[in-house]
């Protein structure tokens, strides 16, 4: 064959008939249904139209009718109206430089002929009576007829992509094309609030979305979107006007932190135009993942205006997307303004509280528990009893503290009084600029590294997971589906606290310390811990010289440590500022002895990834979960807390309670520090551990071998069990 192909000679090039060229180009600019509906809105809205209605059948494949009361179209455009690229919106190139329409190709309808039959019904001001005309591959099938009409356009499109066998099979899921145009024409009801739109299937009555004209946009949000969104947002508003920089004003509404939702919803107009912009919206996604302590999936409607000829919308076949002049500046201080104002509403969170009348002879309320439905619309089916799991993960019911009798403890507060750190959010300074990347190829590889060894099963377990209780001082119980999990609380959150350090290399912020601290000292208070015979004079020696090495070298790798960790020591070898890496979590300041020790001895300074590396292991294994070092009251720790009385001897018979009683106060306080540290910790690990695992925790291999994640129960394997007794 190749020998052929080289008598042959190379394949000769043939200009392509036009009609093929045609259909082509219609398949790139009409790629589903939602696409025809969003340009012939854009037509629409360009037409000065108050009042746009959609109707849709079989997901817009059978037919697709757009009407608005617009100016119309002239009787004398007809025959040309659906030929590729004619246009009222432009005459020359330059004219794109100061274009304020939707539309201005002319593709968006010839495309449709290709692809379609079109009907389109059209009346202008001051005409007695309309016109109606089809179209067939861009020219009309016959004579506009005469017609009655009322004011604008109807466009109707019928079995779109009859003739692209291929794109309708791939299109027969209708209620998900219907789902696309319902939310499209949401989009533009909140933005247009001007005009009224309106959208439901052919056949029925009831509007999916159905908007009024308002002078309010967070009315608009309201009856489109509903009060659960409505309620919780947030108006935001940014601008800069220094013509070296970027030219811009920005505002919009926000969700804050007492919103929950299951994925994301943004909202982008740019001067008008609604479009995606993946830069910016993957840069507010990260705010919410750093600043709010759970896995928000927020509401966002942000409109953009700039100068025309900063933006240039010919850059895309659907213009789904534009380019901007200096858009790294304006998606950095619409980023700053996201994060300022999400801080601002995280301080003061809103809560709903329910009350719940226990049974007097159960601890839990499960009149209606014992018969749980799955609804789906208007239809109930019930779910088998071997299916019954928990779905809410904000639920406490099923939770082992829901069926512990615990005494009240007043002494407990969410800020721990830690004597060497004070943790108040407003004197945190602000150091983080989130990014997706790294921007050291050392600190990209320790992450690919992270990426790649990701069991994948466990990987879906901790996402979707529910947290229980705790089994015992290190293992936390959960649940997946109908599987019961028991893990390693220190071994997880020293992993995640490893992979957060670099996630958030040279991005922390940073908490003070409410006295520094000298490093000496702490390394000094480490060796003493470490060393086996204490009192030995020359092991003294020993540990001086090591804490002075260890010191010293620390402060010559300080500027290193504050700029990419936020690890501050001073010239005098004071430890004084600690990056923070999870929000609302500060570590066991008990720890930082051993963790000053491991970044003397343990890094290796002269690698550049290895070192990175050690730091990381380092600040993971400080800020993990450790159990407190005060044995745990609940249980058999509390034989630790209780009264020792002295033996007294015999003869002495003027001995007082004095002594006794003085030990009984300061066992009394040890036991509600106790009390205290141990309920800060299943707090931390409820609150803050498990949330964070299900949104950034990426668990390696490894974990699924050496017992870390352990399965435990199946619910399904213990109704066999029970059904065989």
């Amino acid at each position: 064959m190749a020998s052929s192909m080289a008598k042959e000679g190379p394949p000769k090039i043939l200009r392509l008939d036009e009609s093929v060229v045609n259909r082509i180009a219609a398949g790139e600019v009409i790629q589903r249904p939602v696409s025809a509906v969003k340009e012939l809105v854009e037509n629409s809205l360009d037409a000065l139209s108050t009042s746009i209605n959609v109707v849709v059948k079989d997901g817009g494949l059978k037919l697709i009718q757009v009407c608005d009361d617009g100016h119309g179209i002239r009787y004398e455009d007809l025959p040309i109206l659906c030929e590729r690229h004619t246009t009222s919106k432009l005459s020359k190139y330059e004219d794109l430089q100061s274009i304020h329409s939707m539309g201005f190709r002319g593709e968006a309808l010839a495309s449709m002929t290709y692809v379609a039959h079109v009907t389109v019904t059209t009346i202008t001001q001051g005409q007695l009576h309309g016109y109606r005309v089809s179209y067939r591959d861009g020219v009309m099938e016959h004579a506009p007829k005469a017609c009655a009409a009322v004011k604008g356009t109807q466009i109707m499109v019928e079995n779109l992509f009859f003739n692209m066998i291929a794109r309708r099979k791939s299109l027969q899921n209708s209620s998900d094309d219907y789902t696309k145009i319902v939310d499209l024409l949401s989009r533009f009801a909140i933005h247009h609030i001007n005009v009224s739109f309106s959208c439901r299937k052919h056949g029925t009555a009831r509007a999916d979305v159905h908007s009024v004209i308002t002078s309010s946009r967070l009315d608009s949000i309201r009856s489109v979107y509903g009060v659960t969104v409505s309620s919780n947002l947030m108006k935001i508003e940014a601008s800069d006007n220094d013509p070296s920089s970027s030219l811009f004003e920005m505002d919009g509404f926000i969700t804050n932190s007492n919103y929950v939702a299951k994925k994301i919803t943004m909202v982008l107009f740019i001067n008008d135009r609604l479009v995606e912009c993946s830069a910016l919206k993957r840069a507010i996604e990260i705010i919410y993942a750093a600043t709010l302590p759970r896995a928000s999936k927020p509401f966002i409607y942000i409109s953009i205006v700039l100068p025309t000829e900063h933006v240039d919308v010919n850059v895309h076949p659907t213009k789904r997307e534009v380019s901007l002049l200096n858009q790294e500046v304006i998606i950095e201080k619409i980023q700053s303004v996201v994060e300022s104002r999400l801080r601002n509403s995280n301080q003061a969170m809103a809560f709903q509280e329910q009350t719940v009348e226990p049974s007097p002879s159960c601890p839990l309320n499960a009149s209606k528990d014992s018969q749980f439905t799955s609804t789906i619309g208007s239809k109930s089916q019930k779910v088998p009893m071997r299916k019954m799991v928990r779905t809410d993960s904000l639920e406490p019911v099923g939770r082992l503290h829901a069926y512990l009798q615990t005494k009240p403890i007043h002494h407990v507060e969410r800020n721990r009084s830690l004597t060497a750190v004070r943790y108040d959010m407003s004197s945190v300074r602000q150091r983080r600029n989130p990014k997706e990347l790294a921007d050291l190829t050392s600190i990209q590889e320790l992450i690919d590294d992270i990426d790649c060894n990701c069991h994948s099963g466990l990987l879906d377990i901790v996402r979707q997971c529910t947290y229980i209780g705790m089994a015992d001082d290190v293992f936390a119980l959960f649940q997946h589906n109908t599987h019961l999990y028991i893990a390693n609380v220190v071994n997880i959150s020293k992993e995640l606290m490893y992979q957060q350090v670099l996630r958030r290399f040279a991005h922390f912020n940073a908490v003070q310390l409410s006295d520094p601290a000298s490093v000496p000292e702490l390394i000094m208070l480490a060796l003493k811990e470490e060393d086996l015979d204490p009192d030995c004079i020359d092991n003294d020696d020993l540990k001086e010289k090591i804490a002075e090495m260890n010191t010293e070298l620390l402060k010559q790798q300080a500027e290193m440590l504050e700029e990419y960790f936020c690890i501050y020591i001073d010239s005098n070898g004071n430890l004084s500022r600690l990056p923070v890496i999870l929000d609302q979590y500060t570590p066991d300041m008990d720890r930082v002895p051993e963790f000053a020790l491991c970044l003397g001895n343990e890094v290796d300074w002269d690698d550049e990834k290895k070192c990175f590396q050690a730091i990381a292991a380092a600040l993971g294994n400080f800020y993990a979960m450790h159990p407190p070092l005060l044995p745990n009251p609940s249980g058999e720790g509390l034989q630790f807390y209780k009264r020792r009385k002295p033996a007294l001897n015999p003869e002495d018979e003027t001995s007082t309670g004095d002594d006794v009683e003085m030990e009984n106060e300061t066992e009394h306080e040890l036991l509600s520090e106790a009390h205290t540290a141990w309920a800060q910790h299943e707090w931390s690990i409820q609150h803050v551990l498990f949330p964070s695992m299900r949104l950034f925790f990426k668990p390696p291999t490894s974990m699924a071998a050496n017992g870390t994640f352990v399965q435990v129960a199946s619910l399904e394997k213990l109704y066999r069990i029970f059904e065989r007794c």
